[in-house]
């Protein structure tokens, strides 16, 4: 493995490729690539270590080791069993593998992953007499396996668990959103943590904590105990102690405010916990409070939110989305409000033309994120009056 010029694909979800992008140029990778859910780019190990520190966008981050054609099982057997796996772990260490598979030779991908697994076990056992164990849960090291059509790819995984878990999700409410997801949707909406942040309906807290994050710049994943990387047989603790000090030396003082309602007394307790986790209550406020019944007390102020949709929460979806309208337009003029939601029919109802909609994923779900601009005014007059 050339640990000056590694080759790195960085998974995110769909939509927020851009954002991953200007996140991995900010952070040093070279030669940065655009792909499907996905972000290719090059980097050495020090780079490997802070894009799995800092990232908020990444899901996981990968190091491809191997790549081959194989047309039948038993070339895929061979070709895998050839490999010099004591490159990249020891017999002692327990391992794991994770597969993606789209191709008609290799229609399982339980088949073939159990073959990858054989496959390495085969060769220790032959190469030292001795089987190293597989530990689906935790393992010490985690490999990915890409099958497409007759093209396999076999990448290390650097993050190990996922890197929406940050650490400090301690309760979760009916639908929560993922805290990558919550990042990316932040930086769409352009908060930079310059002014004022209001959650209105906020749920256990994800994107108030987040939104925090952005406006301290604390490293995403500073909460978080360990990353597969800290197993390999190259890791360089020093190199890593290093990095994480420069950036920890990185934080700034924030003067706005970060604001969360919500009417759901267990949500709001279940928010308190998460923001304790996280060590934030000095810098996120939440309050008992119908959003329907406020006024905007925070200038300047950006909105985003997650209003409860699709058949895990039941609301009148119509009248729910005609309130959201009619509080925007009287209580909150001069606002810029982001919301996201899976149902693009009840969104009708808010009554005001989003300026912008961008199409992402919640789970399974297809959502859109949607922008809309209150003006005092109309549009026209607030336009004459900046002329």
């Amino acid at each position: 493995m050339d640990i000056e010029n590694l080759k790195i694909q960085i998974k995110t979800f769909f939509g927020l490729e851009p954002i991953l992008a200007e996140e991995i140029k900010k952070l040093g990778g070279r030669n940065v690539e655009i792909k499907n859910r996905a972000v290719n780019c090059e980097g050495d190990l020090g780079f490997l270590y802070k894009i799995n520190y800092s990232s908020r966008t990444a899901l996981k981050i990968l190091v491809p080791i191997l790549e081959f054609k194989a047309f039948n099982q038993h070339q895929f057997y061979d070709k895998l069993f050839k490999v010099d796996w004591e490159q990249f772990m020891d017999v002692d260490q327990s391992f794991a593998i994770d597969s993606t598979v789209n191709s008609d030779t290799f229609k399982h991908s339980q088949f073939v992953t159990l073959k990858m697994k054989d496959a390495i076990v085969d060769y220790f056992q032959e190469k030292v007499k001795k089987r190293p164990n597989v530990e689906a849960k935790s393992p010490e090291i985690k490999f990915h396996l890409h099958i497409d059509r007759e093209l396999v790819t076999i990448s290390l995984d650097s993050s190990g668990d996922a890197l929406f878990k940050r650490g400090y999700r301690k309760e979760q409410g009916e639908a929560p959103i993922n805290e990558v997801l919550a990042s990316g949707m932040l930086q769409l909406a352009g908060w930079d943590g310059k002014g004022n942040f209001l959650d209105p309906m906020c749920g256990s807290g994800t994107l108030l904590i987040e939104a925090a994050m952005i406006a301290l710049d604390l490293p995403a994943q500073i909460f978080r105990k360990r990353f597969a990387f800290q197993n390999w047989q190259n890791y360089d603790s020093e190199l890593f102690a290093r990095i994480k000090e420069v950036r920890i030396g990185r934080i700034k003082e924030f003067t706005g405010k970060i604001v969360g309602y919500d009417i759901d007394g267990r949500m709001l307790s279940a928010a308190i916990t998460n923001i304790e986790a996280a060590e934030m209550e000095d810098i996120i406020e939440v309050k008992r409070q119908d959003f329907f019944d406020t006024k905007k007390e925070l200038f300047p102020l950006l909105m985003v939110f997650n209003p409860p949709y699709d058949e895990r929460i039941s609301i009148n979806d119509d009248d729910f989305y005609k309130k959201i309208g009619d509080t925007f337009k009287t209580h909150y003029p001069n606002t810029l409000a982001w919301l996201i939601s899976s149902d693009l029919e009840a969104v009708k109802k808010i009554g005001l033309r989003p300026s912008r909609k961008i199409k992402l994923f919640n789970g399974k779900l297809e959502t859109r994120f949607l922008q809309y601009e209150m003006y005092e005014g109309t549009k026209k007059i607030h336009k004459l009056e900046n002329k």
